[in-house]
């Protein structure tokens, strides 16, 4: 059994705490504002990462921490007080501990459709995305045993932005085709309790693992296919070659765990980790979608 202490308990952090629980380990979950009915074989902690005198309640002899954030905001103040202030302030509470960070693959720039994976050069063009480059690195610098783990855009139940837009009938790039990455929720759970269970068995691991699903499609070719799906109006070319980033409703700003756009048109490569031994739950959009489809319409 594990003292684990998960830093962010939104959707991913509340469903991996309920998970490691029921395998015996010993959750704590650190939260600015933690649920009023939570679950009692989780321990919550009020506190705000940034602020030092908030940490020292906390305990300090936990052997794993999941760093998986989510700033208050989507401009540079609330990104450096969660991976830059917030990171540094619970790095000296807690040293010994091994991380993992859950991390975006908006830390890659590439936007021509390339194939990207843990050795792509990672130079985004975003104050957000480079600070949460910059905790990557502080992160692996400080203890070499640390994991960062970088998902593609998170969908599931709740995060269903692709099948309200699919009903509006959008225009859509169709040429050159606009590559886009998932991975749903439930994987995102599997993935960092899979990492773990390695770890804790003392199997040799990567410092970084991208998690994304099998098959990054382009937005023209998911998009026609959730129309007939749904049995709705097909998405309309958009004329040219220019591309906009679809816009994100306020409810799912945080669509990543980290908030950070994930689109950018390349095409994130998985082989690291199922190389690894991690089976997808969802290997492909249409698994994910036809189950959230299927419940929309019961």
């Amino acid at each position: 059994m594990a003292k684990i202490l998960i830093v962010g308990c939104g959707a991913i952090g509340s469903a991996l705490a309920e998970v490691l629980a029921r395998q015996g380990h010993q959750i704590t979950g650190l939260k600015r504002n933690p649920p009023v009915s939570a679950v009692s074989h989780i321990n919550y902690v009020t506190a705000d990462i940034s602020s030092v005198d908030d940490l020292n309640k906390l305990e300090s002899d936990f052997t794993q921490v999941f760093f998986i954030v989510s700033p208050e905001g989507r401009n540079e103040q609330s990104y450096h007080s969660v991976y830059e202030i917030g990171l540094k302030n619970l790095l000296a509470r807690l040293p010994m501990a091994n991380w993992f960070l859950v991390s975006s693959t908006s830390v890659y720039g590439q936007t021509q459709g390339e194939w990207v994976d843990e050795d792509s050069i990672t130079e985004p063009d975003n104050i957000a995305s480079q600070l949460i480059r910059q905790a990557e690195q502080s992160l692996m610098a400080f203890n070499p045993a640390n994991i960062v783990v970088r998902f593609s855009g998170i969908y599931g139940p709740g995060r269903e932005y692709l099948l309200r837009l699919a009903l509006q009938k959008p225009e859509i790039q169709q040429t050159p085709p606009y590559f886009t990455n998932r991975i749903h929720q439930q994987d995102c759970v599997g993935v960092l309790c899979f990492l773990l269970e390695q770890s804790l068995a003392g199997k040799a691991l990567a410092q970084c693992y991208v998690a994304s699903d099998d098959d990054p499609a382009p937005t023209w070719e998911v998009m026609s296919w959730l129309a007939t799906q749904l049995k709705c109006q097909a998405p309309t070319a958009k004329e040219g070659s220019g591309f906009t980033m679809l816009p994100t409703f306020k409810s799912e700003a945080r669509l990543s765990p980290i908030g950070a756009q994930v689109g950018m048109n390349k095409r994130c490569n998985n082989a690291r980790l199922k190389a690894l031994g991690y089976k997808f739950q969802y290997p492909g959009y249409k698994d994910g979608y036809l189950e959230l489809i299927k419940a929309r319409n019961d």
